[in-house]
């Protein structure tokens, strides 16, 4: 990698930080640790926040009323919103602010080169590999942003760059951000709970390229028009993957570069699931890109376990098996989900975000190599689920175990049964994470039921 950044900008003299999760103190933290005075506010205000704030010697405001918010908006050199500030939030109405997020102020903080990930599906698994595959070539980094550490937690530490997942949350309120190589896996419909409209989307997800320069590095999805205007139009090397016709590709069995030169053989990951194979040429480009040793990228491929509820098969029951992908909060990674099958029982439903469920019921019409048996809808989206899929045999369930039981009544062997939402987890569980546990929960409960009733009665209740 050749690109570099600047020397770190001075700190902002006076700043309001919106949002007092733990990109809030991080922000405040790294903030009065530079002498910067400092207000936070939060629209949950409680004694433990207001004291977490006092003990950092920032002025606590709680949930201040219009004018008042308008004051300390207009009064504050830099505004910093987090990441999950809904964008009818009032800070964002007051004309005059400089709001920005805590990606752009910690890139003007810090003079370590960053990577920059994002994408609308994978950008997790993708960040941590790239961090994997440098550490494992010697690469001082670490995976910092949206995968759960904020970026500005990082600044100052020693490293030679730091790999940081982006969404668009993060990226639509930054100015300067400039990451040394920024890698854009692919675009579909999502948050448009949260953004006004697709081009809005689209349009805070270009901001990763808005910024770099002739000797920063582009890296595209070589077969999404969306991604590749958007690189194209960058001012930087564009760089693409994609496993028929990209710099970095699949031949003969292997993940090699722009030249040809083999960098690991496919076997090397542990699963391949076609966007298995996307993602980690996603990866390769991008820690070739910035400056890793291809010599170590089959160990770093090898060693990679991918991060929790993203298909992960939880067991195997008559024939059955069973697997979570409670991370799969859009349409469009439902459909990644599906494609790595060949018969499924599908459970789907949640709060849907503003998306099109129907894109899952057409791509499993128009797919003659997958047999979707059944669905089994769930939660507030039940209704759209069961619309989606019409001619199709839909069940509904009101909890997650009866949706377990019923796909595993409809499921036959050699069947996969596959949580694949779709939706976003909020009607009945506070997190993908909370979902996927409660998921595998059920599924131990259907397993362990089943066997008994086997042991009790031999012969009944089989398929």
């Amino acid at each position: 990698m050749t690109a570099t950044v600047g020397a770190a900008r001075r700190p902002p003299q006076s700043a309001l930080v919106v949002g007092f999760a733990r990109t809030g103190v991080a922000v405040a933290t790294a903030l009065r640790r530079r002498g910067t005075e400092v207000v936070v506010i939060d629209d949950r205000p409680s004694e433990l926040l207001e004291q977490t704030a006092v003990g950092l010697g920032c002025w606590f405001d709680g949930s201040p009323a219009p004018a008042e918010l308008a004051r300390l908006a207009l009064e504050a050199e830099v505004v910093v919103v987090s990441p999950g500030i809904p964008p009818t939030h009032g800070v964002f109405a007051v004309d005059g602010a400089n709001v920005l997020s805590e990606v752009e102020l910690a890139y003007r903080l810090t003079g370590t080169p960053i990577v920059g990930v994002t994408g609308t599906n994978g950008k997790t698994s993708v960040t941590l590999l790239v961090a994997g595959l440098l550490v494992a070539g010697g690469v001082a980094t670490r995976a910092v942003g949206n995968i759960g550490t904020p970026l500005i937690e990082a600044v100052d530490e020693h490293l030679d760059l730091l790999v940081c997942e982006l969404s668009s949350f993060q990226l639509a309120y930054t100015s300067e951000f400039r990451p040394a190589v920024g890698t854009w896996l692919n675009f579909a419909p999502d948050h448009l709970d949260w953004h006004p409209d697709l081009d809005a989307y689209a349009a805070a997800k270009a901001r990763l390229f808005a910024m770099q320069r002739s000797d920063d590095v582009a890296i595209a999805n070589g077969e999404d028009p969306v991604v590749m205007a958007a690189a194209s139009a960058a001012g930087s090397r564009l760089v693409t993957f994609a496993p028929d016709s990209g710099d970095y590709r699949v031949a003969a069995g292997a993940f090699v570069g722009p030249d040809g030169t083999e960098l690991a053989p496919v076997a090397a990951l542990k699963r391949r699931l076609p966007h298995d194979i996307w993602n980690a040429l996603g990866a390769l480009a991008t820690a070739s890109e910035a400056g890793g040793r291809p010599e170590r990228f089959a160990d770093g491929l090898s060693g990679f376990e991918l991060p929790p509820h993203r298909v992960a098969r939880i067991a195997a029951f008559d024939g059955v098996e069973y697997y979570d992908d409670s991370k799969a909060t859009t349409p469009s990674a439902v459909i990644a989900a599906l494609s790595g099958f060949k018969s499924a029982v599908l459970i789907a439903g949640g709060r849907n975000k503003g998306l099109d469920l129907g894109a899952i019921g057409r791509f499993v019409q128009a797919e003659e190599e997958l047999r979707l048996r059944a669905v089994v809808a769930i939660g507030e989206a039940t209704d759209e689920i069961e619309a989606a899929f019409a001619g199709a045999l839909v069940e509904r369930a009101r909890s997650m175990d009866e949706a377990v039981e019923r796909a595993g009544a409809l499921a036959r062997p050699g069947d996969a049964v596959l949580l694949s939402p779709g939706c976003a987890s909020f009607d009945w569980y506070g997190s993908y994470e909370e979902r996927g546990e409660d998921f595998a929960r059920a599924v131990r409960d259907y397993i362990e039921a089943r066997e008994a009733a086997l042991e009790a009665y031999p012969g009944r209740f089989g398929h």
